[in-house]
């Protein structure tokens, strides 16, 4: 079921890029937001992705069938008192926030909410902030996690997650104590640790800023994160931080066994850490059919002349090859950049690397 009427509490990075998706794929869907700047307001309105929008959190949210929650993570909890004055039987309440445990916990305190709940997180998003930086488009083929309550329906969040399909994200339902777990692993602790990095080599660089001066490639790689919103980060923190402060515990006794590895000297032990890595990082990129999805993908090198992926998607194109994904990648192992090219299924990614080297491209079969 497509519902006809969608409000927004908050329309920053990810907010706006799922009311421009919703909008983009479901026209015909009203969608109605309280934003707190209203220049925000007012460049949704202009660009049609809201049909109206609001001075607070008031009766107009009272006919919507969805409501989205997405203001800052600390910041969500305001409005929970004020919705559960507004609820109807029909509506579905879900936030797009980082950290689950805090809403989880709050809603809780409303059996009333509790039932319409469904906790959400796309996990989408760049190291930028605001609904200037939203697309259209950011959802496509993004994990997109659910924590439903215990008591809501179970048709209800099959219903959402039907929903989330729809709008080309890929859901996976957890409950709300393992996604913060899981993501304070994955997210939380590398930006933590990559702010910790960047901010270690600022103290340790000398009046020339030699170290910022030569600073590249895998420096640049794995601290990009650093570059993210402080405040974003500061609510994270606060709000995951019990999960945060367990996770960084076992990573600095992870470190400590490493520095152990290193002073004892030995080639072997050495090699068996950085490979043990490498395997598993490598198969992030692997096809295979997954726990949840299969993935199939490829790179290669490209000519460096204008059109070049064009030329590639128009190979593809003409021997009735659909792709799914395609970008640059730039990172250590691939430091010129090249393709990335992902498809829907196996016998199109096999046609593909058939076809590519034909066309004498080198292919890289992650």
């Amino acid at each position: 079921m497509i519902p006809e009427k969608i409000g927004f509490i908050g329309l920053g990075h990810i907010g706006g890029s799922v009311a421009k998706t919703i909008h983009r794929i479901h026209p015909q869907i009203e969608l109605i937001a309280y934003d707190t700047c209203r220049e925000t307001l007012d460049m949704a309105l202009t660009e049609g992705v809201i049909a109206k929008e609001c001075s607070g959190v008031t009766e107009e949210f009272a006919d919507c069938d969805y409501i989205y929650l997405c203001a800052p993570v600390l910041h969500n909890n305001d409005y929970v008192q004020v919705l559960s004055g507004i609820l109807h039987d029909n509506m579905l309440l879900t936030d797009v926030g980082s950290v689950k445990n805090r809403i989880h916990e709050n809603i809780h305190q409303y059996p009333e909410l509790e039932k319409h709940f469904i906790g959400g997180h796309p996990m989408c998003g760049t190291e930028h902030v605001g609904y200037e930086y939203s697309t259209p488009y950011m959802l496509e083929n993004a994990f997109y996690i659910l924590t439903p309550t215990e008591t809501v329906p179970g048709f209800r969040v099959a219903e959402f997650e039907a929903f989330v399909k729809s709008i080309g994200a890929l859901p996976m339902i957890l409950p709300y104590k393992k996604h913060d777990f899981s993501v304070g692993s994955v997210s939380h602790l590398p930006t933590v640790i990559a702010s910790t990095l960047v901010n270690l080599v600022k103290d340790l660089d000398d009046e020339n800023e030699t170290l910022r001066t030569i600073a590249a490639g895998g420096f640049k790689d794995i601290t990009r994160v650093a570059s993210s919103d402080p405040t974003m980060w500061e609510n994270i923190c606060v709000a995951n931080q019990t999960q945060i402060l367990e996770l960084i515990d076992v990573y600095l006794k992870a470190l400590t066994k490493t520095r152990d590895t290193i002073a004892r000297g030995s080639e072997e032990e050495i090699r068996r850490f950085f490979s043990s890595a490498k395997e598993y990082r490598d198969s992030f990129n692997i096809s295979h059919k997954g726990v949840l999805h299969p993935v199939y993908q490829l790179f290669l090198d490209l000519v460096d002349e204008a059109g070049g992926i064009a030329t590639v998607a128009t190979i593809l194109a003409t021997n009735g090859i659909s792709i799914k994904n395609i970008g640059i990648i730039h990172n250590r192992e691939f430091q010129q950049g090249v393709l990335q090219v992902e498809f829907y299924d196996q016998a199109s990614y096999q046609k593909s690397v058939e076809l590519l080297k034909k066309h004498h491209y080198t292919i890289y079969e992650k």
